[in-house]
């Protein structure tokens, strides 16, 4: 009995390792590419299978990235900011179903039926400041919250509320504005003192221009003549739609964390997951990939691109961060999930 046993864990040791070599190649083939530099971590239920640093945090300097290097994380903040408002809706702060102008009391004519699930699933029809031709002369200047609502607060609608599905950063300004102006305190100490402190992520925060950060990496993008480092953003600009920062170990935690459910009571985490249109729920898109669930969001800014996924009928969680912009660390994540499901 003891000899079959040996055996059995001999060939799951091989396996394992033999899927490790395998991700590595895939990776290896992004950064050979020069497509790819940061950090990428698969584990499954609660086994880490890989984790690892790849390319320059800082190519001035030549330091390497490592599973403990800090990214920007853009849009993959905004699963955090869903979270913070189902946890102010556990609190009996708010319902996800009241309106908008519950909140603010001078809100424009034209969100009066818009509800905070809109904001939450972007079916808002709030058009995204993001896309607005005065955005690229207004991302190095600081501002507040008040002051980036005020940017898009008497556009009229793109549709009305409920009505169709359009990627908003407007809506999850709007909800960060809301997790202020409720809670009493600031987005970035929410998040923190709510969530990160919570579940043990003690290397995730709100990013800063100005504060000294250990182990943060440099952000670059490609140009004419090859690498060259990223344009510049004021971290006050993407506030709640996307200006906190990670690493893979901790966006491990989180995902176990959430999933397992250790913020969130069950009932807050399927509301949290199940989607309204094109396949989007609260701050994650929820869909299939072969015949496989995946529970995932990418995420992109000025030199950063990140993708984090959760596979829950095997607990498989996947992170890739980069500190290069480009398309690599979406398609890295599904070949990881694909060699983790023994896929060819």
């Amino acid at each position: 009995m003891h000899r079959i046993l040996a055996v059995v864990l001999l060939a799951g040791t091989c396996l394992a390792q033999e899927d490790t070599a395998r991700m590595e190649q895939v990776v290896q083939s992004y950064v050979t590419g020069k497509q790819f530099m940061g950090s990428a971590l698969v584990a499954r239920d609660g086994v880490v299978l890989l984790s690892k640093g790849y390319g320059s945090a800082n190519l001035e300097w030549d330091i390497a990235n490592t599973p403990t290097t800090k990214f920007r994380l853009g849009s993959v903040t905004k699963q955090f900011t869903a979270a913070s408002i189902l946890l102010l809706e556990e609190r009996g702060k708010l319902q996800v179903s009241d309106p908008v102008k519950k909140y603010i009391a001078d809100a424009p004519a034209a969100w009066d039926k818009v509800t905070i699930y809109h904001l939450l699933t972007h079916t808002s029809g709030i058009p995204s400041f993001t896309g607005f031709p005065d955005y690229a002369a207004t991302e190095a200047v600081p501002t507040t919250a008040e002051k980036l609502v005020g940017r898009f607060r008497d556009k009229p609608l793109e549709f009305q509320p409920g009505e169709k599905w359009n990627y908003s950063n407007s809506g999850y300004v709007l909800l960060g504005f809301l997790i202020e102006k409720i809670s009493g305190e600031s987005y970035a100490k929410f998040v923190r003192e709510n969530i990160f402190e919570p579940m043990g992520m003690k290397d995730s925060g709100y990013d800063s221009n100005s504060e000294i950060i250990r182990r943060r990496a440099t952000g670059y993008s490609p140009g004419p003549a090859g690498i060259q480092n990223a344009g510049f953003i004021h971290m006050s600009i993407p506030h709640a739609a996307g200006a906190l920062y990670s690493t893979t170990e901790d966006l491990m935690r989180s995902e176990q964390g959430l999933f397992g459910g250790k913020l969130l009571k069950a009932e807050s985490l399927v509301k949290m997951t199940t989607p309204f249109k094109d396949d989007y729920a609260f701050g994650l898109a929820v869909h299939n990939e072969g015949s496989h669930k995946v529970i995932e969001h990418g995420g992109g800014i000025e030199g950063f691109n990140t993708e984090v996924a959760y596979y829950p009928e095997s607990k498989l969680v996947v992170v890739v961060l980069a500190n290069l912009n480009g398309a690599a660390p979406e398609e890295i994540a599904k070949k990881l999930a694909a060699v983790a499901f023994g896929e060819k």
